[in-house]
């Protein structure tokens, strides 16, 4: 599953005309359960993150374009949302892990952040390699909630539009 997505993630850093710019930041936490990926077609365009009552993430869903990938984790506790303005991107993640995810900052290229569940534990903080990339998926492992995430990072080609022709 995660090769595939890396192969769909090639492709379109392959339109790009100074080639595909990918970097990897490597998973965080305890990685017990399931593995998994979000991925998509297009751009990240907004990011759903559900966080249990006493403070570890539970879920993580993001829409592609206008299309909503499915839920890793469970629906499950309070909701929190971010719904992305155009050209607008994830450029950093950071947060709090123990056996669980137990936090977790989605930042974007324009100081806009998606905070959910409780800082406690080590502390991680991942972003691109190469100026300009942005989050294009995530992949990790799931139990009873997020056990481990790691960020994947590309440079897209401009003409790679989050809403057009969707």
């Amino acid at each position: 599953m995660l090769f595939v997505a890396f192969l769909a993630l090639l492709a379109v850093c392959a339109a790009s005309e100074v080639g595909p710019q990918y970097s990897f930041s490597p998973p965080v936490g305890s990685g017990t359960g399931s593995p998994y990926t979000i991925t998509g077609e297009g751009r990240i365009t907004a990011i759903r993150v559900w966080e249990n009552y006493n403070g570890y993430i539970r879920g993580i869903q993001f829409r592609y374009g206008f299309v909503w990938s499915p839920v890793v984790g469970y629906i499950h506790g309070t909701t929190q949302e971010i719904e992305l303005y155009e050209g607008e991107a994830i450029v950093q993640v950071s947060g709090k892990y123990v056996q669980y995810l137990d936090s977790v900052v989605f930042t974007t290229n324009q100081g806009r952040s998606l905070y959910a569940g409780k800082p406690a534990g080590h502390s991680f903080n991942m972003y691109p390699e190469h100026r300009g990339a942005e989050l294009v998926f995530i992949s990790g492992w799931v139990h009873v909630g997020i056990s481990s995430l790691g960020t994947h990072w590309a440079v897209l080609n401009p003409s790679f539009n989050s809403t057009a022709g969707h």
